[in-house]
């Protein structure tokens, strides 16, 4: 029987194992004394012949032969290829004895399922766990030789009682040059289809679940039967015995300890016997001597499966469940812990300790959290912070007064600063913000609403105004109107265009009008129209010098009137510089078309929407100056 040595290190203790090397009985010792003594025995006869028998020539030979044995015994891969094929062979050996068919579940299901409590269910339930049994003996009849050894014809088995003469009869009727392990299978499910038909089986769920149990337990016999067909590949075993008795047998030279006078290498102590080099052979066979053990525990060694206890114990508890045991249940009454809420078993004065110990509840039930940060918080007051962690990002604002502060460009160049920072104070703003605070203190600063936009400015000056609309009141008024005009040009004469921005309509219904002043417009058109109110910064003083007019108009400078001439299509462009979604333009103002002669003039006009609950930004350059 299988060495069982459990209980003896239930508890680890102080030298628990070295307990165990007193046991004989399935020990390495059993298993590989004869090895060692023959192994010891060659190492002793080849170490008496070089020093007593060989000549000085003869041992000078033999001493270079030794050295280059030692130092090429190494290039032998022992521990992978070993180790490898151990490590396989373990995990076979467990899957083979998991695969070994119990009737457990077989039987209990049949207990349950095949009613009848007279002789035709009593039979029907018997001799339907017979087959079972009877299957599971021939497959293991055929992969175990004490199996074998104890039923070694069929004969035998008829007498045991797992088969009677008529169904060997049929048995051996049947040909087939393979395993017939399988026929009291079909013979059960042949006989379950007859119970089924007489009502035995109630319904066919219950025939479908007694099925599905009979072919899980053919399927491990079909297992055990693939196990026994199926091994290790040979090669493997070969190449892992020949590279350990190689090893050995180099050893057995190699080893060998020489002449001190000499003055070899690694060779001042001549101690006879070759102690780690025993031991080393000691490890590698005994491992090798593990795997031959387990290659197939279906033999007679000690640690091989006890197959004939098997099926000892299979028989009777299967036949008692579905015989003896069908019907019977105890007399159902109240157990003594009826009326208590909690139910606790006694313990013994052995197991008083575990009353002592506190009762896992968690590894984060004694986790302290101080008082403060215990409170809820009002789940306005989280998403302000949250707003706040998100839009208030130090390096922008820093950034935003490092441009406003720099000097006016004189090309492009400034322009192109501008858009990349509205862009990149688009991209850090998430839409669940509300607003955007570079700098309460600078006149300059920004705000930019809910899938606010941020078209380009069209000035060199690298100030932005980023006007933003909200639900409430805003203090600031929107940009409606934006003229180019040149002073040069057209000395006296200022182009207006009147328009009526609707602001959004929401709850606290801010519509607002700005007018415009009026001036003198074309004489021919005889039209009057107010001046536009900007909200752009004051330009520069050296701007405000030279300029007489107000900040309403902004004045462009250039020797090429017509370069920044804007068509009506303009508003196309400006459409594709905002993130927001299409909106209609009905209420967009015309720009009026400039005269076809004289000078040239251009006017820029924002369209205006009503858009309710929607925020709108617009960023235009300040001033733009030019040689």
């Amino acid at each position: 029987m299988t060495v069982t040595y459990t209980a003896r290190v239930a508890n680890a203790r102080f030298c628990g194992f070295s307990k165990l090397l007193w046991a004989w009985k399935g020990s390495i010792y059993k298993v590989l004394y004869k090895e060692f003594l023959a192994f010891f025995a060659m190492y002793t006869a080849i170490s008496i012949t070089y020093r007593f028998f060989l000549y000085d020539d003869q041992k000078r030979y033999f001493e270079k032969l030794a050295i280059y044995c030692n130092h090429y015994a190494s290039l032998i891969p022992m521990s992978f290829v070993l180790g490898f094929y151990v490590t396989l062979v373990v995990n076979r050996w467990w899957n083979q004895y998991t695969s070994i068919p119990l009737p457990d579940r077989l039987m209990c299901v049949l207990s349950g399922g095949l009613q009848g409590s007279d002789e035709r269910g009593r039979l029907l339930r018997r001799t339907m766990m017979r087959y079972a049994s009877l299957s599971a003996l021939l497959i293991l009849r055929s992969v175990s030789t004490a199996v074998f050894k104890r039923f070694p014809t069929m004969d035998h088995v008829v007498e045991a009682g797992f088969m009677t003469r008529d169904e060997r009869k049929k048995f051996e009727g049947l040909h087939s040059p393979y395993n017939k392990y399988w026929i009291p299978c079909v013979w059960f499910t042949n006989l379950a289809a007859v119970a089924r038909c007489e009502g035995r089986i109630k319904d066919n769920h219950t025939l479908k679940l007694l099925l599905e149990e009979l072919n899980a337990f053919r399927g491990k016999c079909s297992m055990l039967f693939h196990y026994d067909m199926i091994s290790v590949p040979l090669v493997y075993t070969q190449v892992v015995t020949l590279a350990v008795y190689s090893f050995f047998l180099v050893c057995l030279i190699g080893r060998q300890f020489l002449d001190p006078s000499q003055g070899y290498p690694g060779h001042d102590l001549d101690l006879y016997v070759p102690i780690f080099t025993l031991l080393q052979f000691f490890f590698y066979a005994g491992w090798l001597k593990v795997a031959e053990q387990l290659i197939n525990p279906f033999g007679e060694d000690d640690d091989d499966f006890e197959t004939n206890w098997l099926i000892d114990r299979n028989f009777q508890v299967s036949m008692m469940a579905v015989d003896e045991m069908y019907g019977d249940l105890p007399t159902m009454e109240r157990d003594r812990y009826w009326n208590d809420s909690n139910p606790r078993p006694p313990y013994t004065a052995a197991t008083l300790f575990v009353l002592r110990k506190p009762s896992f509840q968690g590894s984060t039930f004694d986790m302290a959290i101080p008082k403060e940060e215990m409170h809820f918080q009002p789940l306005e007051d989280i998403a302000e912070n949250l707003e706040e962690s998100g839009t208030r990002h130090p390096n922008m604002a820093l950034f935003n007064r490092l441009l406003n502060s720099a000097p006016s460009p004189t090309g492009l160049m400034g322009g192109a600063l501008r858009r990349t920072s509205a862009q990149l104070q688009r991209l850090r703003h998430s839409p669940g913000i509300d607003q955007y605070n570079s700098d309460d203190e600078d006149e300059d600063s920004c705000k930019i609403g809910k899938a606010g936009s941020l078209p380009s400015g069209l000035g060199q000056e690298t100030q932005s105004t980023v006007c933003s609309f909200r639900e409430e009141k805003s203090v600031r008024t929107p940009l409606l109107e934006i003229q180019f005009g040149s002073e040069q040009d057209r000395p006296g004469e200022q182009p207006a265009i009147k328009e009526r921005k609707e602001l959004s309509r929401v709850d606290s219904k801010c519509n607002e009008e700005h007018q415009i002043g009026e001036e003198e417009g074309k004489g021919e058109r005889g039209e009057t129209t107010r001046a536009p109110v900007s909200l752009l910064p004051p330009p520069p003083k050296s701007s405000r010098e030279k300029s007489s007019r107000p900040s309403s108009s902004i004045p462009i400078t250039s020797s090429h009137p017509s370069a920044l001439l804007f068509h009506p299509a303009a508003h196309s462009s400006l459409e594709l510089c905002s993130s927001q979604p299409a909106i209609s333009h009905n209420k967009a103002v015309s720009t009026p078309k400039p005269p076809l002669g004289g000078n040239k003039m251009s006017f820029l006009t924002v369209p205006s929407f009503s858009e309710p609950q929607r925020f709108r930004s617009v960023s235009m350059g300040s001033e733009l100056t030019g040689s």
